[in-house]
């Protein structure tokens, strides 16, 4: 009978170490417990058991509906059951190998799943604490006082109705058996049945698992991210970031709105993703710490920054976890592209990108937000976010944290809908900040001014690395042809870097090599100032990319290269913008494109306080523009002093304009413009417009068209007429011989333009 309960031991030891989620792995007294069984079936009859009654779910559920519509705080997936359960007022003593075990099963009718939060609990060395659920599918322990903080533990969620508390106490510590208090036990009424199953495929199917193909340039950075327990029933995302000192501090950047004070019961989950591209029929593997400690939060970029406490080693994240320190970046330079790693609905780990021609932009979305407080983002490849990823990480493309989700309207059913990050470079060194409020007094405790970090692999030393940032004078719209880039150097090598190889060059060929020497201490940057270089008129790229460091091996490539696009254009001509915003200034931006769809000119940020009258200069080459302004609230520019603008060329022609009487649009409003004669060639999809040249009248043969408008060649527009669908003809009386373009509005939305000559007899 005994060498049967052996047996029987050896295989629960075998099966529960393999779904070991939280501690330090081995098994419940197994052996005792089922000698105990087998003498007097003292499980069922001696052991005691504390049933909390089924929540109103219904109301729950109301509750809920109000606060994910908000998204004011972390997701509630359960309904905290206050309690205090301690070794003296609750639980069955039975002896064991020496010592003696404390039993107490703990039921939640109709639980999908059950989590406890400890306090007041003290584990002397030789003692040790389990929790399990009642079909032994899975075991968190053994806990030791290493996995406490401020006497307080949080558990992750077990499966079912029921768990069992044990708590073993060794021979030696009869006189001393600790302390131990059971606070609150989460009824978990939402999670199991309707995300658990989910997280495998059956909602927000759109979302990408981090370990597709896609997701294999950012295998580090997934690796910092985690799902986190708040307040023992709620979920966000998170991830650990990496600080000046390189020294594994375990620090977590969430978004503030995750925040709850009983920080010490917190839960952080690491690496719970599929191992492919595929959706598991089963929750794949994970490993959970619990315990952490308020560093810094502010409401107004919505971060939180707190430290990993409970369940560490040598002060950092176990090897085990095989956890990375993802770098950031706090410039505040608006990014190429960008991608996200969080964990939507309490899912899998999953991966999102924002890589096409609209990357992030700054924003301010709520009246609680710092002005361009965060970043705006649309996402692309199908993919998106969902509840349960805020706060977690924002990416550029060098793969450094530039924020952390605060909310949104992206789901599978919203693609196009908009995600806002709160900025890294707000939370920084706000105004009147400090060590609370602030994200520089920890992020950079050695004070080193450092504007970007990479990520750090523990246990790793990086010798030589040099990284490349911040391109200046060769971005954006420049009237001459000569250009002379900037960057900056920066080393992120352990050792004072004395020499860079820097190749460079424009349109995809870096043909030309710049040899720097200097001293650059860890940390250190440099700006660099590369010779002027003579290019044609149009679209262009510049990079650079770092080759060798100190005469030898760049050990870490991911951040060796820099670039930029801009424009030059060819024989411009000077052109003004006089723009009045309306009160509501920092709702107000705008872009001017060209006829290959390329953004020449775009608005600065505005606030509130701009308003008022504001005077731009551009150049411009022989081509057509259109010049589109937007209000992201999706009311025009109509209140206290309404917004409206003018564009004219040197001789005060005004080519595009809106009146304070055209500020009643909604979210957008453009004008088209061309220059020179010439331009008038580049247009496409003509609609046939006859006879041409005309002696006053012009006719067309479409029934699409909405309106009909006629410019200049400077682009001054002449007349703008509504068209019925009769009407198929316009008189062209009032107007001198000429070059005219004609253009249509076309009732599906599209335009059409033609150039034609009106020559009396």
């Amino acid at each position: 009978m005994k060498k049967t309960a052996v047996s029987f031991a050896i295989l629960l030891l075998s099966f529960w170490s393999n779904s070991q989620v939280q501690g330090d792995g081995g098994a419940p007294s197994f052996l005792a417990l089922q000698e105990i069984q087998a003498e007097a079936d003292l499980l069922n009859t001696g052991l005691q058991q504390v049933v909390f009654p089924k929540p109103d779910i219904k109301k729950l559920r109301a509750e809920d509906a109000v606060n994910d519509e908000k998204g004011t705080g972390p997701w509630r997936f359960g309904f905290n059951h206050e309690t205090n359960l301690t070794l003296e007022n609750s639980g069955t003593w039975f002896p064991s190998d020496g010592g003696k075990v404390w039993l107490l099963k703990i039921r939640c009718q109709d639980a999908q799943t059950v989590n406890l939060t400890f306090e007041n609990t003290y584990i002397p060395e030789g003692n040790r604490l389990y929790v399990y659920n009642t079909d032994q599918s899975s075991v968190l322990g053994k806990f030791t006082q290493k996995h406490l903080y401020k006497g307080q533990l949080g558990t992750e969620l077990l499966t079912g109705e029921s768990v069992i508390v044990e708590y073993y106490v060794a021979p030696e510590n009869l006189n001393n058996p600790g302390e131990l208090t059971i606070s609150t036990v989460t009824h978990g009424y939402r999670f199991f049945d309707e995300f658990y199953a989910k997280s495998f495929g059956q909602a927000g199917a759109c979302n990408m698992n981090v370990n597709c193909p896609d997701g294999a340039p950012f295998a580090n950075q997934k690796r910092s991210v985690v799902l986190l327990v708040s307040g023992s029933n709620g979920l966000c995302s998170g991830a650990l970031i990496n600080n000046t000192q390189y020294d594994g501090k375990p620090y977590v950047l969430t978004a503030n709105h995750c925040y709850n004070s009983n920080l010490p019961s917190w839960v952080f989950r690491f690496n719970w993703e599929s191992p492919d591209c595929n959706n598991p029929s089963t929750s794949p593997s994970y490993s959970s710490l619990s315990g952490a400690e308020l560093k810094a939060r502010r409401i107004g970029s919505d971060f939180l920054l707190v430290e990993i406490t409970g369940g560490l080693e040598s002060g950092t994240i176990p090897a085990s976890y095989n956890a990375y320190f993802s770098g950031w970046d706090r410039t505040g330079e608006e990014p190429d592209r960008t991608f996200g790693i969080h964990h939507p609905r309490g899912d899998i780990k999953k991966i999102s990108f924002d890589d096409d021609a609209s990357p992030a932009t700054q924003a301010t979305i709520t009246a609680t937000s710092d002005p361009y407080g965060v970043w705006k983002v649309v996402w692309d490849r199908s993919t998106t976010t969902e509840q349960v990823s805020s706060g977690s990480p924002l990416f550029d493309q060098n793969k450094r944290i530039i924020g952390q989700l605060w909310g949104g309207q992206a789901s599978c059913t919203n693609l196009t809908g908009p995600d806002f990050y709160g900025r890294v470079f707000t939370s920084w060194n706000p105004s009147g900040s400090d060590s609370t409020n602030q994200l520089e007094y920890w992020l950079d405790p050695s004070g080193t001014g450092a504007f970007v970090v990479d990520g750090h692999e523990p246990g790793t030393i990086v010798v030589n690395d040099g990284a490349l940032m911040l391109v200046k004078d060769a971005k954006g719209t420049f009237c001459s042809n000569a250009i002379a880039p900037k960057f900056t150097l920066v080393n992120m090598g352990v050792t004072a870097m004395l020499s860079a190889t820097i190749s460079y060059g424009f349109d995809g060929t870096e043909s030309f090599t710049y040899n720097w020497t200097g001293s650059l201490p860890f940390l250190g940057a440099e700006e660099i100032t590369l010779p002027v270089a003579t290019l044609s008129g149009g679209s262009h790229t510049f990079s650079a990319t770092i080759t060798a460091v100190n005469g030898g091996t760049d050990e870490i490539g991911d951040n060796n290269t820099a670039s930029s696009s801009f424009y030059i254009m060819e024989d411009p001509e000077a052109i003004d913008l006089t723009l009045t915003l309306e009160c509501y200034a920092s709702e107000t931006s705008w872009e001017l494109i060209n006829s290959e769809d390329v953004v020449i000119y775009k608005s600065p940020v505005y606030m509130n306080s701009d308003e008022g009258t504001h005077n731009y200069s551009f150049c411009l080459s022989e081509d057509c523009y259109t010049f589109i302004i937007y209000d992201s609230y999706g009311d025009g520019m109509r209140y206290c002093d309404s917004g409206k603008y003018q564009i004219t060329n040197t001789g005060n022609v005004v080519l595009a304009e809106m009146t304070t009487a055209q500020s009643v649009f909604t979210y957008s409003f453009e004008r088209e413009f061309c220059l020179g004669e010439a331009s008038l060639e580049k247009l496409s999809n003509q609609l046939l417009v006859y006879p041409n040249p005309t002696s006053g009248m012009v006719h067309w043969d479409s029934d699409d068209v909405e309106s009909v408008f006629v410019y200049d060649v400077n682009g001054k527009e002449l007349l703008r007429k509504p068209i019925d669908l009769q009407t198929k003809k316009m008189s062209l009386n009032g107007l001198s011989d000429g070059v005219y373009l004609v253009g249509f509005e076309l009732r599906n939305g599209s335009r059409s333009q033609s150039r034609i000559v009106l020559l009396r007899d």
